[in-house]
């Protein structure tokens, strides 16, 4: 690659790895973000070592953002494997995360929507700064629909009513009410959210990686939505993209993101899909 990768990989102990993602200003998922993330989760599932994954991010106010999708026709398509059992790259990586042997840990700060935020479903342990952690899924306000899991995860957590909730209104809620719904493990003040996270790891790491993988495999049998369902979404996300209401609603936003910059948008992205609509 030319450019540096947006993640980055610290292995803090034999058994406890973390990955940091970085792409500033905003966070944005783009295309190498998630065939770096895919590969990752790939490799680490087959390190026998690694015990638990801390996922971080190393730019202020945001966690995993959502797609850029001004690259949307980058993105990988199809996973390996044959014809008949090809998935999306997207799909794969959180069907995997989800499944793997080791645990993952979400430290949670800032903006966490649409794709991030189905990328943080899918983290074993999700654990949020009650000051700066704030979660969405802005498709259905921006003229498409979820495609990376909320649909599937998000009633299974919260509830069909405020799941609907939440992808109907393309809404910001902040860590209390994340907490409240279920949305995430536990909220803590920001300073201690790492030391906590560091804690968890540690202890979930002295412990045997047998019981640790088979009780996760226990439990994910009873709440795991089927994978089929998930690569389905994905495919009706695509189409979405051919929605009527995409383009003028894309326009709209744009028109506000040269006005006021991109900042102003993504820390309130909630708050400015319900003001593109009424237009």
């Amino acid at each position: 690659m030319k450019n540096a990768s947006t993640i980055t990989v610290e292995r803090v102990t034999p058994k406890i790895v973390k990955i940091k993602f970085a792409n500033p200003p905003v966070n944005l998922i783009i295309p190498e973000t998630v065939t770096r993330l895919h590969g990752l989760v790939r490799e680490l599932g087959e390190d026998e070592e690694v015990h638990v994954v801390i996922f971080t991010s190393g730019t202020a106010d945001y966690f995993y953002n959502h797609f850029d999708l001004t690259r949307i026709s980058e993105f990988p398509g199809a996973s390996e494997g044959s014809e008949a059992n090809r998935i999306s790259v997207w799909t794969d990586l959180v069907i995997r995360l989800s499944k793997a042997p080791f645990i993952s840990i979400g430290a949670i700060r800032g903006r966490t929507r649409g794709g991030g935020n189905e990328l943080s479903l899918a983290f074993d342990l999700r654990y949020a700064s009650r000051e700066n952690a704030f979660f969405g899924q802005p498709e259905v306000g921006s003229g498409v629909i979820p495609g990376g899991g909320g649909s599937e995860r998000l009633p299974r957590l919260i509830g069909r009513d405020r799941a609907l909730e939440v992808i109907l209104s393309s809404e910001d809620y902040d860590a209390d009410i994340a907490e409240h719904y279920g949305w995430v493990t536990r909220t803590m003040a920001d300073k201690d959210l790492d030391s906590f996270v560091d804690v968890m790891a540690s202890r979930l790491a002295s412990f045997d990686k047998t019981a640790l993988a088979a009780a996760k495999m226990q439990i994910n049998r009873a709440t795991l939505p089927p994978d089929a369902d998930l690569q389905v979404a994905y495919t009706e996300f695509l189409a979405s993209l051919s929605f009527p209401g995409f383009k003028p609603r894309s326009a709209k936003l744009l028109k506000f993101l040269t006005d006021l910059g991109i900042h102003d948008i993504e820390k309130r992205l909630g708050h400015y899909i319900g003001i593109a609509s009424k237009f």
